[in-house]
This record gives C-alpha cells, sequence and structure tokens, in this order.
C-alpha cells in the first residue's frame, strides 16, 4: 500500500517556466465517491491506473499500476466528460520535487504547485513563485476539476498569500 502526503498550492508568476521539463497529461475519473477515487492516466508515452483514498491531515492512501497505453485510452472513453487535461511541470528544489500543472481545456488558467512529503509535519521552504496554500480545499483535487471546471467557478480566489 502507497501512502502520499502532499501539500498544494496556486502559482503566482512566470518564473518557474525555466526550471524544468514538462509532459502532457490527461487524465479520466473512472469512478469516485466519498473514500476514494478511481483514475486512469496518460503521461506521455506511459499509462498508469490510480486509486486514491480519502485525505486525513494532508495524508491518503494511493494504489498505482503502470499499464498499456492502449489500455489507457479505452479507459479514458468510460471516463469522459470526467476528464482533466493539464501539462506537467517537475522543478527539483534543494532535497523536493515540486509539480506544477497548467491546466488545459475547461481548467484553463489554473496554475497549481504540488509537492510530496515524508510526513505531515515536514518543513517546506516556499519559492518565491508559490501563492495561497489550497491543500484543505477540496475543489482544488482534480477529481473535482473534472466534474466542476475551473472554468464556470463564479468567483476564482486569488493566488495572493
Amino acid at each position: 500500500m502507497g501512502i502520499e502526503i502532499e501539500r498544494k498550492f496556486l502559482v503566482t508568476g512566470e518564473a518557474w517556466r525555466s526550471m524544468g521539463h514538462s509532459v502532457p497529461l490527461i487524465q479520466g475519473y473512472l469512478a469516485g465517491s466519498n473514500q476514494a477515487t478511481a483514475r486512469v492516466r496518460i503521461a506521455g508515452d506511459i499509462a498508469f491506473l490510480t486509486v486514491k483514498g480519502r485525505v486525513k491531515n494532508l495524508t491518503r492512501q494511493e494504489f498505482e499500476y503502470e499499464i498499456p497505453v492502449a489500455d489507457a485510452q479505452a479507459m479514458m472513453d468510460l471516463c469522459h466528460p470526467r476528464v482533466v487535461e493539464k501539462t506537467r511541470y517537475k522543478i527539483p528544489i534543494e532535497d523536493l520535487i515540486w509539480e506544477i500543472d497548467e491546466f488545459a481545456g475547461q481548467n484553463q488558467g489554473l496554475v497549481l504547485a504540488e509537492v510530496e512529503l515524508t510526513s505531515p509535519e515536514q518543513s517546506v521552504p516556499l519559492p518565491d513563485w508559490i501563492g495561497l496554500e489550497v491543500s484543505d480545499d477540496p475543489r482544488y483535487f482534480n477529481s473535482y476539476l473534472a466534474v466542476h471546471p475551473y472554468k464556470t467557478w463564479p468567483h476564482k480566489p486569488s493566488s495572493n498569500p
């Protein structure tokens, strides 16, 4: 069983763009409940089937398995319209890897940064392009964005801390 411990932030400015490499992602949600979500993701030329549990204190169970891309493409057809498109940038800073997601499609305009931790109490030095923390706001979960796209939100929070 895998455990994911993660903090999530809105991103400000453009300084992060020149710091890492990127890969296009598309992910669709096969099922979801208050307890867990099941998704399929295609990241460049690899694909994954992932089940994630409910978040509690920045922590949740995560089960992720690589699957054939052809299978993922077939599963993606089962997900529509619950699909999220984005480009992910991986930026190493000190001992951490920041993942910046620049959303496309119906979530265009949203840019989020995530950092995985070894414990919920781990101290994280914040780069200057990090804005408001949204770790505890379920509207910023990809599973929520697949059903309630960012472009449809009547009021979009400020990215300033």
